[in-house]
């Protein structure tokens, strides 16, 4: 029997995902960026569900406007109800991709009203996410890579190489942009997309994508264990705790108690090593000082200190 085309294999992913991962659901929406990974999401998700496109509009490049209102007469013609263009202003903070990122989901979060969010993420953006975690040593939470079902966030097209996404636009006729930031080489995920992948694959024979993209699976199931056993361990939802309780925990679950414990206190984008530094207070205590954890929702300077046998946090102006 002759192998299904690009365009029916990925209709038949979209809509065993909704079976999966989102039985109530009797709409969504999908970010287009016009690229052909979610072009070709947005024409299976269209034949599935009624669904909106939400096109953000980042303005970091000329003619990004017109960008996105090609992108917006593409959802309608793929039989989209609705098509939206969300023009954003990118900051500064982490770096262009943390900022532009940051604004995107805040604007997708915005305009999707209680409608889950489809992401286009391929099977091979998978694999990347793995080997950038591989590379910065952030711990199993990132080489776990991303999770298929994230409310309010899913993505259906894990498991599908990114080629297929293109053969599905070529099957369509559709044009899809190619933005010049996936071939710009200051970026980190480009060189291992288009250096670090191709070499992996020829000296390891071929399938190291999907050999990652297996990794941050087994990685997921793991965590998501390991996070079950924290949530049940003691009760941190105070603002201090007791050292003593911490103590007694195995390292992967204490861990995993203080990120959420930091995270509760209004901690963002903690990294492995600020969490292994307060778990030092617990068990290599020496008097030490406090252990900076970023900033708070406050845009305030957030700290971890030992007093008196508990664990606390204070924070002071930036």
């Amino acid at each position: 029997m002759d192998r299904p085309g690009a365009l029916a294999a990925l209709r038949a992913a979209v809509a065993g995902f909704a079976t999966d991962c989102l039985p109530g659901a009797t709409s969504w929406c999908v970010a287009l960026s016009g690229g052909p990974d979610s072009l070709a999401l947005t024409a299976a998700a269209a034949t599935a569900l009624p669904t909106t496109a939400l096109i953000v509009d980042h303005g970091l490049q000329a003619g990004s406007a017109a960008i996105a209102e090609t992108a917006r007469r593409q959802a309608h013609d793929l039989g989209c109800v609705d098509a939206q263009v969300l023009a954003v202003s990118v900051g500064t903070g982490g770096g262009p991709e943390a900022a532009a990122r940051t604004a995107r989901y805040a604007a997708l979060d915005a305009a999707r009203g209680q409608a889950p969010v489809l992401l286009a993420h391929t099977l091979d953006d998978q694999a990347e996410t793995v080997l950038l975690g591989l590379g910065r040593g952030s711990g199993a939470r990132s080489i776990a890579g991303m999770r298929a079902a994230d409310p309010p966030w899913y993505r259906p097209l894990l498991g599908v190489r990114r080629a297929v996404t293109h053969d599905a636009c070529a099957e369509l006729g559709l044009p899809a942009w190619d933005d010049p930031h996936n071939r710009d080489p200051r970026f980190t995920r480009v060189r291992l997309r288009t250096e670090v992948l191709p070499l992996l694959e020829e000296v390891l024979g071929g399938g190291v994508a999907q050999a990652l993209a297996r990794t941050a699976a087994a990685l997921r199931e793991d965590t998501d264990a390991l996070d079950g056993f924290a949530e049940d361990a003691i009760d941190d939802d105070g603002e201090t705790v007791a050292v003593a309780a911490l103590t007694e925990l195995p390292t992967a679950v204490r861990r995993r108690v203080i990120r959420r414990w930091l995270l509760r206190g209004g901690a963002v984008n903690l990294t492995d090593k600020q969490i292994r530094a307060v778990d030092a207070l617990v068990t290599a205590w020496h008097g030490q000082g406090g252990v900076a954890v970023g900033s708070d929702l406050r845009q305030q300077r957030l700290f971890a200190a030992r007093r008196d046998g508990r664990l606390m946090l204070y924070s002071q102006p930036v």
